[in-house]
């Protein structure tokens, strides 16, 4: 009887780790063989409580001179409801258009949310380009989104004179976006986690605009100077991070993950 017992508990225990594991991500599970393999942990970007960063501090020492990794922010609500199950549940035949996963992102493709999610949010491999990798960020209906959205809470810190508009994206491991700049924004991971990269203006990175971050990171990144080298940071769920305008930044999302970017125009 004891042998019995103690076969039951070791043939369910890998699948009680499993689902640990699932439920810890939301749902949005990745395959070991699929986890992008860090070249080197390390993160060179200033970080922040957010419940000491005031909005004097911010505009005085990050708005407009250098990107911040804010932690301990809290979207519990938005998290609960962006996990797998209940957004297939929830939005599975909305219409959305994917983006190709290149700097100019000019590739435009209609589906549905479900669709994507269950036949072509798949993991970045090296034979791919980025104009040939599809992911969902940005191009979804305001309007309809709008029950979802307007469960985010945004950043607190605040631009004068600028107002704010959201982008809600999910993608497999190792896809990406290559090198490219814009206004300045909050960048924020729900589930999952992403590797971010950046410069400031002037130091333009080299890249190839159609080749995918993950191919940056594997064949070039190794071989940077010390003086080349990006700032970057792995952001984890309950971590946002602000760029400044015009800093270049580049993204790798190292599993399965949800994302929202808070874009800062005047």
């Amino acid at each position: 009887m004891k042998t019995l017992e103690f076969s039951y508990i070791f043939f369910i225990f890998p699948i009680l780790l499993v689902s640990c594991k699932d439920q810890k991500n939301g749902g949005w599970t990745t395959e070991e063989k699929d986890v992008v393999k860090q070249v080197k942990t390390k993160c060179n970007i200033e970080r922040h409580d957010a419940n000491e960063l005031t909005q004097k501090e911010f505009l005085k020492r990050y708005a407009y001179s250098e990107p911040v990794i804010i932690y301990n922010i809290d979207n519990e609500e938005f998290k609960k409801l962006t996990e797998k199950s209940e957004m297939l549940e929830t939005w599975r035949d909305v219409d959305v258009t994917l983006n190709s996963a290149n700097t100019y992102s000019y590739t435009r493709v209609p589906t549905t949310f479900g669709k994507y999610i269950e036949e072509k949010m798949k993991p970045q491999n090296l034979e791919m380009l980025g104009n040939e990798t599809l992911y969902l960020f940005g191009d979804i209906d305001q309007k309809i989104w709008k029950p979802l959205l307007e469960k985010y809470r945004q950043p607190e810190w605040e631009l004068p004179g600028h107002s704010a508009a959201l982008s809600f994206g999910i993608a497999g491991a190792g896809t990406g976006v290559p090198f490219h700049f814009h206004g300045p924004g909050f960048a924020e991971v729900i589930h999952g986690s992403k590797l971010w990269f950046l410069y400031p203006y002037e130091q333009r990175p080299k890249w190839n605009p159609d080749k995918t971050t993950l191919e940056w990171y594997t064949y070039d990144y190794p071989n940077l100077s010390r003086e080349d080298l990006p700032l970057e940071c792995e952001m984890q769920p309950g971590e946002v991070i602000y760029f400044p305008d015009k800093w270049w930044h580049a993204t790798l999302n190292i599993q399965s993950s949800v994302f929202i970017s808070t874009f800062l125009s005047p």
